[in-house]
Formats: C-alpha cells, sequence, structure tokens
C-alpha cells in the first residue's frame, strides 16, 4: 500500500513571492496582503531609524508605493522582507539627510518597574538612549537599527546598505564607539 505524500508546506518567503506575482499582474488584494504581512515591521523600522512616528508612516507609505510600481520588475532573490527593509532603509537615510532632527521622538511606553522610582530610572535611561542614537550620523543609526533591532546579519546589512560586510562592521564598531561617548555617564 502507497503512503499518500503530504502537501509540501509553503513558507511565507514563498507565499510573498506568490503575492508579489499577482501584485505585478494587478492583483491589489495580494498587495493588501503583502501590506498587512510587512507594515508593522516596516514601520518599525523606521520609527527607530527616524524617532518620528509620522515620518516613519510617511516612509513605510513611500516604501510600499514603490513595492507597487516597482512590482512587474521584482526577481525574487531574497525574501521580500529583506527588499522592503531595504526601501525602508534608503528611504529613512534620504529623509535623515534632508533633516537631522534634535528631538527624537516620543518614548514607547516603558516596560512595568517594581516601583515608581526604578520605572522614572527606566525611562531616563531610554530616553538617553534614544538621544544618544539620535546623534548619530544616519548611516551609523540605520546598521544600529538593522543589527541590534532587527537582528539582521552582517551580510543582510550589507545588501540593504549596498556596501560590503567589511565596510559594515566598520559602520558598527563606529557607531558603537559614538554610542559609548554619548553614553558614558550611564555605564
Amino acid at each position: 500500500m502507497e503512503i499518500p505524500k503530504q502537501p509540501r508546506s509553503i513558507s511565507a518567503s514563498e507565499q510573498d513571492h506568490d503575492l508579489m506575482r499577482r501584485v505585478a499582474l494587478g492583483d491589489l488584494s495580494a498587495f493588501e496582503e503583502l501590506v498587512i504581512r510587512h507594515q508593522n515591521r516596516a514601520w518599525a523600522v523606521a520609527w527607530r531609524s527616524l524617532g518620528d512616528s509620522s515620518e516613519a508612516q510617511d516612509v513605510v507609505q513611500e516604501a510600499f508605493l514603490r513595492v507597487l510600481r516597482a512590482a512587474p520588475r521584482y526577481r525574487p532573490v531574497a525574501p521580500f522582507h529583506k527588499y522592503l527593509l531595504q526601501i525602508v532603509t534608503r528611504l529613512c537615510l534620504d529623509v535623515r539627510a534632508k533633516k537631522r532632527p534634535d528631538y527624537v521622538g516620543d518614548l514607547p511606553e516603558a516596560a512595568q518597574s517594581q516601583t515608581p522610582e526604578e520605572s522614572l530610572q527606566l525611562q531616563e535611561r531610554m530616553l538617553a538612549v534614544r538621544r544618544a542614537l539620535g546623534r548619530l550620523p544616519a548611516r551609523h543609526r540605520v546598521a544600529i537599527v538593522l543589527r541590534h533591532q532587527e537582528g539582521l546579519s552582517y551580510d543582510e546589512i550589507a545588501r540593504v546598505l549596498a556596501i560590503s560586510t567589511k565596510a559594515v562592521d566598520s559602520l558598527l564598531q563606529r557607531a558603537r564607539e559614538s554610542l559609548k561617548r554619548h553614553l558614558k555617564d550611564l555605564l
């Protein structure tokens, strides 16, 4: 007796590539599905890079418009989310190059602490880190966000920023040194 074959499950990446193929054919419901699947991650990267929720939202909208316009030319050589992060990152770099904000946005609600004093200390530390990140050059900040908050590898960051892996290492090293200088009072 022959055992029936189980259907192969489709990975999220394959699903995204199929959605992009459908978008290229004009299927706007497929585009809506891509937006739903990836908007939160794209916004988080933009917000961490820019420190302003309104600018982050504008960047994400522009990124998805670019995805829609580029759908007929899209080639699935990497997971879709990395393709999208590359667009978001480059748009964030453009925004920061045009306007370098002094204030880097509101803090997300602090984690619950046991005492009000601990909560206040945590908020102060978070604000100091956000300010220090805001002082970094745009490429340094984006590299830190992609590495430490998005968990991308050096190779992945290199592809997103269109630089060599060695350049990523150097960029992250300089960014960390700058952060240490800005945060010396907290260490």
